[in-house]
């Protein structure tokens, strides 16, 4: 078999067509052929419209694609009208960018989760509004350059993972496209669990973050191992951390991005401090209930 059969046969197989419109290095793509790989072909998905949602228009399965402010409403009718009909064999996916997840319709998010609607809430977190010109979002780090903080953003990243925790929603996670079978195995989870589910997934942005695209994954491997971006699970009110990798310094991770270069040296020892305290909060309450 030849090697243009080969991919033939991989995508005639496959839940989402080869190309998108998504740039170069974009982890867009990459995330949805690993979620759906995992959640198969009874499954409907509603997104919005950031740049790395652009995928899901090539997805071969039920799907919506409105606008950033109705995200976790719209999905909570669809999972209305499965459950009016009785169909329990369907899984409802509803994501939206960072913008929209913790900014424009975080109030939606939040009363689905207090619902405990059944669906599986994802954010595709890039960090960034990058399908309208790389504003700043609730979710870029600190130090962060986008269009709208040219001087580094003063104020830190949302925590929404721990935000949502604190509705008592049976599952909520974070993950990284750099670690496929952590994010497959937290997949997995969530399809199998009723109720609210969310899934926050930091992927990279080569134009926005300002790198090479042949350095995506190892980019947001780096956020990973520097423990900028912690992989953990909340599940039941219970915190556990799935990868405890030996820490890098958090400077390997800004300078590998040009949206960090004109940080100072006391603004990374600044990150690297605040970076060293949730780490050393994870470590103490890894295996122990954190939702009362």
């Amino acid at each position: 078999m030849g090697l243009n059969s080969l991919f033939d046969e991989y995508y005639e197989k496959s839940f989402i067509q080869g190309g998108t419109t998504c740039c170069p290095g974009c982890g867009g793509p990459l995330l949805w052929r690993i979620i759906l790989e995992i959640l198969g072909s009874k499954t409907i998905i509603y997104g919005d419209g950031p740049c790395a949602m652009c995928a899901v228009r090539n997805i071969k399965l039920p799907n919506f694609n409105l606008h950033f402010s109705f995200i976790a409403d719209t999905a909570t009718g669809v999972v209305a009208a499965l459950a009016a009909k009785g169909r329990e064999d369907i899984t409802v996916v509803s994501s939206g960018g960072d913008g929209a997840t913790a900014d424009i319709s975080l109030g939606k998010v939040s009363a689905a989760a207090e619902r405990n609607e059944n669906m599986i809430q994802i954010c595709v977190d890039n960090e960034a509004y990058m399908n309208t010109g790389i504003q700043k979002s609730g979710l870029t780090p600190y130090g962060a350059w986008t269009t709208t903080t040219p001087l580094g953003k003063e104020a830190p990243k949302k925590d929404v993972p721990m935000i949502i925790a604190q509705h008592n929603v049976p599952y909520v996670t974070t993950a990284s496209v750099a670690y496929p079978k952590d994010l497959q195995a937290k997949i997995r989870k969530a399809k199998g669990t009723e109720g609210f589910k969310y899934i926050h997934v930091v992927i990279p942005c080569p134009t926005g973050w300002r790198f090479n695209p042949a350095k995506s994954v190892e980019v947001v491997r780096l956020g990973v191992q520097a423990w900028a971006w912690p992989l953990y699970e909340i599940e039941e009110g219970f915190l556990r951390l799935t990868l405890k990798p030996r820490q890098r310094p958090v400077e390997d991770y800004l300078k590998a991005q040009n949206r960090f270069r004109h940080l100072t040296d006391e603004q990374i020892q600044y990150i690297q401090g605040e970076v060293d305290r949730k780490r050393e909060r994870l470590l103490e309450f890894d295996g122990k209930r954190i939702i009362l």
